[in-house]
């Protein structure tokens, strides 16, 4: 079998009856998809990208319809761009991006696009190591001043999670944004009934990354259900013993 990310890699089980199926090789699975998405990153912080379908062949190939392999939610941040971490291309990510990753009923509508109609395995929410967002939040929190016009918004949908982290004796920032990275996943399924059941099913599965600015790699902070990351974590330990 090829290895995930390499050329010719094998798609996973056809999708069900009634869910659309990816005619380009592209992972049909949340493991496989998961997997994928590890694999390029590792290009991605080796400095050894593939660009994958990022040529004129590709974008005529997707022209009449789509099937990512993944949903990124991701912060809107200029450092964490999804297509070039992970190493994509055209029609391979379904990219919702808001500062803080904050949800919203246009985000989960979005999502549940992906995941129902296009029939898209895995959704990522990606958040990242020094978010302005939840240092807004942190700041807002401590000095009892809330942020004027919509980034208000933005600030309020932070404080559950910093509310979350200080009960759980949480003060380091980045370690905050994990804390707010693992309830924004919670968050999502338990305001998306069509995900949830995507995810009860085993068609989908929702995985919470951090990104780490200055050395490019993401590191999983959750996942649902947990078994979506683990044949992903033996294949790190393989490819870090032939290195």
């Amino acid at each position: 079998m090829s290895r995930p990310g390499s050329p010719g890699a094998q798609p996973g089980p056809e999708p069900e009856p009634g869910r659309p199926a990816a005619t380009d090789g592209a992972p049909t699975t949340p493991t496989r998809a998961f997997a994928e998405l590890h694999a390029g990153n590792r290009r991605f912080v080796a400095g050894a990208p593939h660009h994958p379908n990022q040529d004129a062949e590709r974008r005529a190939a997707v022209a009449d319809g789509q099937h990512p392999f993944a949903v990124i939610v991701g912060c809107s941040d200029s450092r964490l761009a999804a297509e070039i971490i992970f190493d994509r291309g055209l029609g391979d990510l379904f990219v919702v991006r808001t500062a803080g990753h904050i949800l919203g009923p246009e985000v989960l509508g979005s999502v549940e696009y992906a995941v129902t109609v296009l029939g898209t395995p895995l959704v990522v929410v990606l958040g990242h190591d020094s978010c302005g967002a939840v240092q807004a939040a942190r700041t807002a929190a401590a000095t009892g001043t809330a942020p004027g016009g919509h980034l208000r918004a933005v600030v309020d949908a932070v404080l559950p999670s910093l509310q979350r982290a200080a009960a759980e004796g949480v003060d380091d920032l980045d370690q905050i944004v994990d804390v707010h990275i693992a309830q924004t996943v919670e968050s999502m399924l338990d305001s998306s009934a069509a995900l949830a059941a995507e995810v009860a099913a085993g068609r989908c599965a929702v995985v919470g990354m951090s990104y780490r600015l200055a050395a490019g790699e993401v590191r999983t902070v959750a996942a649902v259900p947990a078994g979506a990351v683990s044949a992903t974590d033996g294949l790190d330990r393989a490819l870090g013993a032939a290195a």
